[in-house]
């Protein structure tokens, strides 16, 4: 045994120590910001989406479909106005939770936290309670967890937490299609523009259109989910993908759904491409359908 050698090893392990500086997190504080946000999220739509809305009465060729969208704007200002809930389908709670890498959360479990935010959101905010612990039973959970939880491990040690309340009226509408790889840009487009067809009138149009390309059969879900929660006012990054989500816009607006299905030029609001590295095999492609009132709420801690 050698005291400068232990010193030195010592001297390491300290240094180590201090580099690695964890930032704590009480557990407490998510659950408080998921509260907040659930309520946030169905009482207030995002900025560019009431803008889109407000801009779509104007270029609706309809007079009912300018009159159905001045309602709709009526709506979402007495929502404001009164504090209440955007719609009455307050959905299932989708949280997506980027969480730094040196953050350490102490004071309990992180996902109790969570539910409890939400049970606390809903109960505390009025919101109706519309889960089931099992798809077959079908018995109420009566303060609407468990939430659908997405997580991801990031760089740095800050928290952010999405709210994204979704209502099955819209999500009901929702598909997938594993293409092959020889599959055309126009084909996929027009896969996109089908599911809106179908979906018609059901999830309360103008609809704003998630769309995952790659992955594999549940992260291409996963993508066109997280689709849905980007800005109306953000096209993809990717030259490509935003010609496609600009043609696809087109197209779905050339259908006549028009708002609440009553006829016109505005079926859909906007439509958002996410995409990801896929297999040499395979194309899979998701679209997830969202109402006019596509809600969520953020915050980074």
């Amino acid at each position: 045994w050698k005291p400068e050698a232990w010193c030195y090893n010592c001297s390491i392990n300290s240094n180590f120590r201090k580099d690695v500086i964890m930032r704590e997190i009480n557990v407490t504080e998510i659950e408080n910001t998921v509260r907040d946000l659930c309520i946030k999220a169905n009482r207030f739509l995002p900025k560019s989406l009431v803008d889109c809305i407000g801009c779509s009465v104007s270029c609706e060729k309809s007079p009912t479909g300018r009159e159905v969208l001045s309602d709709l704007m009526r709506n979402i200002e007495a929502a404001e106005t009164e504090e209440l809930a955007v719609c009455q389908d307050t959905g299932m709670a989708v949280i997506f939770l980027d969480i730094g890498q040196d953050v350490h959360f102490v004071g309990g479990s992180l996902y109790e936290a969570i539910n409890k935010g939400v049970s606390r959101g809903y109960t505390e905010g009025y919101l109706r309670c519309s889960i089931v612990s099992d798809p077959i039973e079908r018995v109420n959970t009566g303060d609407n967890p468990p939430a659908v939880i997405h997580t991801r491990i990031v760089d740095g040690d800050k928290v952010s937490i999405s709210v994204c309340p979704k209502g099955f009226g819209s999500e009901n509408m929702s598909k997938m299609k594993m293409f092959t790889p020889s599959a055309t840009i126009e084909e996929i487009e027009n896969f996109v523009v089908e599911v809106v067809s179908v979906a018609g009138s059901n999830p309360c149009p103008p609809m704003v259109v998630g769309v995952g390309i790659g992955g594999d059969f549940e992260h291409c879900a996963y993508l066109a989910k997280k689709a849905l929660c980007r800005d109306v006012a953000e096209k993809n990054p990717k030259q490509l993908y935003a010609d496609m989500e600009k043609n696809i816009l087109a197209k779905a607006n050339k259908l006549g759904i028009g708002p609440q299905g009553f006829g016109g030029s505005i079926t859909v609001l906007s439509v958002a491409i996410e995409q990801g590295p896929t297999h040499i095999a395979g194309l899979p492609v998701a679209v997830n359908i969202g109402c006019h009132v596509t809600r969520h709420a953020h915050k980074i801690l």
